[in-house]
């Protein structure tokens, strides 16, 4: 299945909202394209080269479909839209199109059924509650209810403040305890460097 790519400098995981402002030509033709049809495209986190001009150098295997869900002209001119992360996807190959534009050849990854919380996990819920109070994560109007260990990684992966590189290791896990376990320890870290 080919999948037009969006590469950025951020890691999108599933259920989560990113904003973004579209300006450069082929992005607003890739846009316009997947509203037509009624499809989403792949976000991809840059592992070198930048978001803006050429194809960048190097990105990430693994990435998250967005789903369009708002649009809307910016007070600047620009394009805004508001994307939903959908399904994980694996990057077999992929082109740059005429236009600097990436298309992808990709398969979809198996998600884990949705494991409900245990009583371990109720401290990275707590921190999840008080992260949705925060003016910027409030403004994405994110559904920060919880089903289970699968929205609650993925959520706290993308909003906690880790490296891209971090982020990225937490995307590729498919078991939600293991995320979750993945989270504390960087978490830990963060703890005992700002103990230092």
């Amino acid at each position: 299945m080919t999948l037009p790519l969006f590469p950025l400098n951020t890691v999108l995981f599933p259920g989560c909202v990113l904003d973004l402002q579209i300006f450069e030509a082929r992005y607003l033709d890739m846009i316009a394209c997947c509203m037509k049809q009624g499809a989403g495209f792949g976000v991809v986190c840059i592992l070198e080269g930048s978001e803006v001009g050429d194809a960048p150098q190097d990105i990430a295997l693994i990435g998250c479909e967005a789903l369009i869900r708002d649009f809307k002209q910016q007070d600047n001119g620009l394009l805004g839209i508001r994307v939903e992360g959908g399904r994980r996807f694996q990057v077999l190959s992929s082109q740059a199109q005429p236009n600097q534009s990436l298309l992808a050849e990709i398969e979809w990854l198996d998600e884990v059924a949705e494991q409900p919380l245990g009583d371990e996990d109720q401290d990275l819920l707590a921190l999840l509650k008080a992260l949705a109070e925060h003016p910027m994560v409030a403004a994405l109007e994110m559904n920060t209810e919880v089903s289970g260990q699968q929205s609650l990684g993925n959520q706290l992966a993308y909003l906690l403040p880790f490296a891209e590189e971090d982020k990225l290791q937490l995307l590729q896990v498919d078991d939600p305890q293991q995320r979750l376990d993945g989270i504390q320890v960087l978490l830990d870290e963060m703890q005992g460097e700002a103990l230092n």
